[in-house]
């Protein structure tokens, strides 16, 4: 049988410009080497929100007004507010309706706020865990918010339970383009490690790891920096607090604590995704804490200033960091 002379010019013609696309990127790789460069890497697109968590002394329209004087464009939701009518209320209830969840995230955008996460309010192994969560997917996503918060009891969680219901979660989650993300909370799931192995049984990208350094050093009295690097790979959002030991054992926020920021960002500074920062603590120890909530947005606005001035550096002259 005779091949058309048109199948083999087209075959070869495949074969051509697949060996010199490989070829390319071998150079490349190559001349890199011999340079004594190391590949280039996309860096992470850091996303700034703060949690409406410490202005929860104060009606929620003006955490989310100071939230935005403090230069922030994302905010994070959790967990209550004292209002005006002199009652603690819900940014937003396990049983909220979707339209809620969708309502409060238009007037955030109304202001320039663009809501990235939320808090679940549940333990995984809650009896009412999987309705609960299942309801907080929906919630976010009617909202547009990429991340549902959730986290072990300090005393300690079921994992066996844990894994049976993230990976019914899991697809959930994607269904509705929404990713849970698992924080350290003391207990079993002190660790990013332990989250991790957790998260990775799962084995489903609906499915990550928070991290918060600020929780891993009070609850376990453990350097995070050593615990990120086992679990880098599967961490999709930080809650930002720092931490002290002392003089007195306390969170606060970023710079203020013992917690080197430029090791704990480093291992994720660029993944080429885009990561979410939610500013959980603000506050410096020590001291009492503010009573105006002008004060907040003052803290709110150096919190995030510091971490970025760490990231800019990180991101800066990424050949310069050492492994």
């Amino acid at each position: 049988m005779k091949v058309p002379s048109t199948f083999i010019n087209r075959r070869s013609f495949v074969a051509t410009s697949l060996v010199s696309a490989i070829t390319t990127a071998l150079d490349s790789a190559l001349s890199h080497a011999l340079e004594g460069k190391p590949p280039e890497r996309k860096p992470t697109e850091f996303q700034h929100a703060c949690m409406t968590l410490p202005y929860s002394g104060f009606p929620l329209d003006r955490a989310l007004q100071g939230i935005k004087s403090a230069g922030f464009k994302y905010v994070a939701w959790g967990v209550k507010h004292l209002e005006t009518n002199g009652k603690q209320v819900p940014v937003m209830a396990e049983d909220a309706p979707i339209e809620a969840a969708r309502e409060l995230a238009k007037r955030c955008r109304g202001m320039g706020l663009a809501p990235i996460m939320m808090f679940s309010n549940i333990y995984p192994e809650n009896p009412r865990g999987l309705e609960v969560l299942t309801q907080r997917i929906k919630q976010a996503s009617a909202a547009g918010i990429a991340q549902v918060l959730t986290f072990g009891h300090t005393a300690g969680g079921n994992k066996k339970i844990w894994i049976e219901r993230l990976k019914i979660l899991g697809p959930i989650a994607r269904d509705h383009g929404v990713m849970i993300v698992v924080k350290q909370h003391g207990g079993t799931t002190g660790t990013g490690e332990a989250c991790a192995e957790i998260t990775r049984e799962v084995n489903d990208q609906g499915v990550n790891v928070n991290y918060d350094a600020g929780n891993v050093m009070d609850y376990l009295d453990l350097d995070p920096i050593p615990d990120i690097r086992k679990c880098a790979g599967d961490v999709r959002s930080f809650c930002i607090k720092d931490h002290r030991n002392w003089p007195k054992d306390q969170d606060c926020g970023p710079g203020f604590g013992e917690i080197d920021h430029y090791k704990l960002l480093e291992p994720v500074a660029f993944t080429g995704l885009k990561m979410p920062l939610a500013y959980e603590n603000i506050f410096p120890p020590l001291l009492p804490r503010p009573t105006k909530a002008e004060e907040i947005d003052a803290l709110a606005k150096r919190a995030r200033e510091f971490v970025e001035v760490v990231i800019s550096g990180l991101q800066h002259n990424p050949a310069s960091l050492k492994k």
